[in-house]
């Protein structure tokens, strides 16, 4: 039976996402106590400096997607072969230089980290950033076979085996913190983890999508204007690092391992909700980039843009809605009271970045589609650095909230502001049409809002069945509220169609 890809992915996609997050729930405190809080934030903070060596693929993986979309359209298998090859070699060589740069950063690992971290500390600091450079030098070619499975819409294997990951990590990762190999135990585990899962991908690539290499010829006028076209996504990259990862190294300077533990576990919650949006918007990529290759129609981009934009925000709004009711409780009685703070981090980070970004990232593609991500990237890169000018002082005067206050900033202004005007007045998306379906989910908005208050008013939400119970009935009144008053006829029957076929599947069973 021949499966539809993009909708079995999303649905997998979601699905993995839900495994990802039940393992995490169970698995994080466990890891947190066995690591302790200082571990925890030496461990996010050696990551967040060699998180900066990942902009080294210079966005060429977007750059594979576009060329490789072209090429198949023209169904010319000479011109993808040269394309699997070039790739290759560009990556292998990538994988080397990052090698290199992070041995020389964990050689210097006392002037990067500064004086905040003891001797023990600066040691672990070392050895950690030692194993991860080498998980990320080996990760580099694989980015031309994960590449390639997404290009090929072949999301079924590509999130089975994103599910498989997820559930092995703590398994192979728990034995090791229990045997108290710390932090340096943890990650060998997940790099060796990440080597079986690179090798996976290799396979099936060569086997299954009968991938092909030629390396008998290089291609430079194409090499020099890919780079040209990744050139704005590696701005992209560096801004993202800057806007995601600069407030750990900042903490880390100025208020040392505990305040960069407290941050880091709002950043792994954060990051969290930011794949929820990503998930969607993923599967749509080849779609988008077929799209603007055979159709100047600016209206199917606005319409998919505003589909994909309404179904993220029903989706993000209820878990950013039910955190602001529920977040805190949540935080307390996951990691414990000593990650209190983590709870105002998290609320500044993705309120804005719902407003502003999450449900507008598609937007992303479509201007890569259209060869026209410059603007974004220069714009990105100067707010970036406005981020990293007002996060410093804010950081010193009040931790990890001051370094969320700069990241949600930088945020309001560049994508909630300016890129929106960009999308509008250059892309070609009616921006105006897109606030008008987004905000007409505002009347299914407050029944659930009204109820998230009188919880918090009138019952004690860190008691655990208190808790459970009113997170349903929340769940519950949004969901009647969203049906009646916030959903349109398409969003309805993405429910009814697949829960009708599942009842009619059951009552014929029985």
């Amino acid at each position: 039976m021949k499966v539809n890809q993009l909708k079995a992915g999303a649905a997998l996609s979601y699905i993995s996402m839900g495994i990802g997050y039940f393992v995490s729930i169970i698995y994080t405190p466990i890891m947190l106590q066995l690591l302790g809080q200082s571990e925890y934030g030496l461990y996010n903070l050696v990551s967040s400096i060699v998180a900066y060596l990942g902009i080294l693929n210079f966005g060429f993986g977007s750059a594979y997607m576009r060329y490789y979309s072209k090429y198949k359209v023209q169904e010319d298998k000479e011109k993808i072969a040269v394309l699997n090859g070039m790739f290759l070699i560009i990556f292998c060589a990538i994988g080397l230089i990052a090698v290199i740069a992070g041995s020389v950063l964990a050689v210097n690992t006392d002037i990067i980290f500064g004086s905040q971290l003891t001797t023990t500390e600066l040691s672990r600091a070392k050895i950690l950033m030692i194993i991860l450079v080498m998980n990320l030098g080996i990760s580099f070619p694989n980015i031309v076979f994960t590449s390639h499975i997404t290009a090929n819409e072949k999301f079924v294997f590509q999130k089975i085996v994103e599910m498989i990951k997820i559930v092995a990590n703590p398994f192979v990762t728990l034995p090791l913190l229990l045997m108290g190999y710390g932090s340096v135990g943890m990650v060998v585990a997940t790099t060796i983890l990440n080597i079986a899962v690179e090798i996976i991908n290799v396979i099936y690539c060569i086997r299954n999508l009968k991938m092909t290499f030629s390396f008998r010829q290089y291609d430079f006028k194409l090499m020099k204007e890919m780079t040209i076209f990744s050139s704005y996504i590696f701005i992209n990259l560096i801004v993202d690092q800057i806007n995601w990862n600069v407030d750990k190294f900042i903490l880390g300077r100025f208020h040392g391992t505990i305040s960069v533990a407290v941050y880091g576990l709002a950043a792994q919650l954060n990051t969290y909700y930011l794949s929820i949006s990503t998930t969607i918007s993923n599967v749509f990529i080849p779609r988008v980039h077929r799209l603007v290759a055979t159709s100047e129609n600016g209206y199917e981009l606005t319409e998919l843009f505003t589909r994909i934009g309404r179904i993220q925000f029903i989706i993000l709004s209820l878990i950013s809605t039910g955190f602001i009711f529920f977040g805190k409780s949540f935080i307390k009685m996951w990691a414990g009271n000593n990650y209190e703070d983590s709870y105002l981090i998290l609320l500044l980070l993705i309120l804005p970045g719902t407003i502003g970004s999450t449900i507008q990232n598609i937007g992303i593609e479509i201007q890569r589609a259209k060869n026209m991500h410059q603007f974004r990237s220069w714009l990105y890169f100067f707010i970036a650095l406005g981020n990293l000018g007002i996060s410093i002082p804010l950081t010193k005067a009040y931790g990890g909230i001051g370094a969320a206050m700069g990241t949600a900033i930088a945020i309001i202004i560049g994508n909630g502001f300016i890129m929106n005007w960009y999308y509008h007045y250059k892309i070609g998306i009616d921006i105006k049409f897109f606030w008008r379906k987004i905000l007409s989910f505002a009347p299914s908005l407050i029944a659930p809002i009204f109820a998230g208050i009188l919880f918090n008013s009138f019952f004690d939400l860190s008691r655990l069945i208190n808790f459970l119970s009113f997170g349903i009935i929340y769940v519950l009144i949004f969901s009647i509220s969203m049906w009646f008053m916030g959903f349109n006829s398409y969003e309805k029957e993405l429910i009814a169609k697949p829960s009708k076929r599942i009842f009619n599947k059951v009552t014929r069973s029985n």
